[in-house]
């Protein structure tokens, strides 16, 4: 009964940020826009996340072997494109993560490991996110002139960077009380593979690039949209808007980020001085391009084995 209701509560939070949202989009014109140039910038934008689906899986595969639940490329590769299905079709930004626990943890690993290479994988992320947004600071402020706007991008990513840091200190704290109490054992647990994950000599650089180069990537998705609506929109700022509106829909309150990404687009575009309703037109074909992805995930998951097992069951 409580997933049921989270799971309304999730879905009327997306309708309920999408459609002011929607209301600044004149669909008609959005049409317009797309002609047969169109399609080859979408085509490529589709290509660029599967590569960003690639590069997520290396870094993962990564993380896992320091979990303790080691996986091929293949494995990581296929769960990843499963997971981008489960994104979109589940009620929540997370989804992919369940369902890749899953393909992991009903395997040897076992159900601890696979959960500290999710939580891992999701929290270097997340570290890499805030610090990119960090070390794009002096020009986000040129580019956003209002002082409501950079006092936002300043919380947001500072609350961000607080808490990574937080999480990997803790790894480094020897307190014989964080291992008696079944949460920060845990969450200690996972900040000490953390830790080893991102400063080992061997592997550390490796796992900071990939982290770094997923998120650039998702800005060179967001630039594939906006040539393909022939949007008046510089690089520098789509550089400088998405990493800020991609640490806010991680956030797990929508479905698969719908509503919460276009509402937080609109309000970035809108302080940097770029009309909203293109920042809404971006992040619309944005969603669909990770959408049309997640249909190759879902079509990866019909034909996996895994599928096959959980139909027997």
């Amino acid at each position: 009964m409580r997933r049921i209701l989270l799971s309304i509560a999730k879905i009327l939070v997306s309708a309920a940020l999408l459609y002011p949202a929607l209301r600044k989009v004149n669909f008609s014109d959005l049409a317009s826009r797309l002609g047969l140039s169109s399609a080859g910038w979408i085509a490529l934008a589709i290509a660029v996340t599967l590569l960003q689906v690639l590069a997520g899986a290396l870094r993962w595969r990564e993380i896992s072997a320091d979990c303790g639940a080691p996986l091929s490329v293949a494995q990581a590769v296929r769960y990843n494109m499963i997971g981008s299905f489960f994104n979109q079709v589940l009620p929540s930004s997370i989804g992919g993560d369940a369902m890749r626990l899953w393909l992991i943890g009903r395997g040897p690993a076992g159900w601890r490991a696979a959960t500290y290479s999710i939580f891992v994988d999701r929290a270097i992320g997340l570290i890499a996110l805030a610090v990119l947004i960090v070390a794009s600071l002096p020009w986000s402020y040129r580019l956003i002139g209002d002082p409501h706007g950079r006092l936002a991008l300043l919380f947001i990513d500072l609350a961000a960077l607080a808490a990574g840091a937080g999480f990997l200190l803790l790894g480094r704290l020897h307190w014989s009380w964080l291992k008696r109490i079944w949460a920060t054992n845990h969450l200690h647990a996972c900040s000490i593979i953390a830790n080893h994950a991102l400063f080992s000599r061997e592997r550390g650089w490796r796992i900071t690039l990939l982290s770094l180069f997923i998120h650039i990537l998702a800005v060179a998705i967001a630039w594939c949209v906006v040539k393909a609506i022939a949007a008046p929109v510089q690089i520098g700022d789509v550089f400088l808007l998405i990493p800020p509106v991609m640490l806010i829909t991680m956030l797990p309150i929508s479905i698969a980020g719908w509503g919460l990404r276009e509402a937080s687009m609109a309000l970035a575009f809108g302080y940097a001085g770029i009309a909203a309703s293109e920042g809404v037109n971006i992040s619309l074909l944005f969603g669909a391009v990770y959408f049309l992805v997640g249909a190759l995930g879902g079509l990866v998951w019909i034909f996996s084995a895994e599928s096959s097992i959980n139909r027997k069951a």
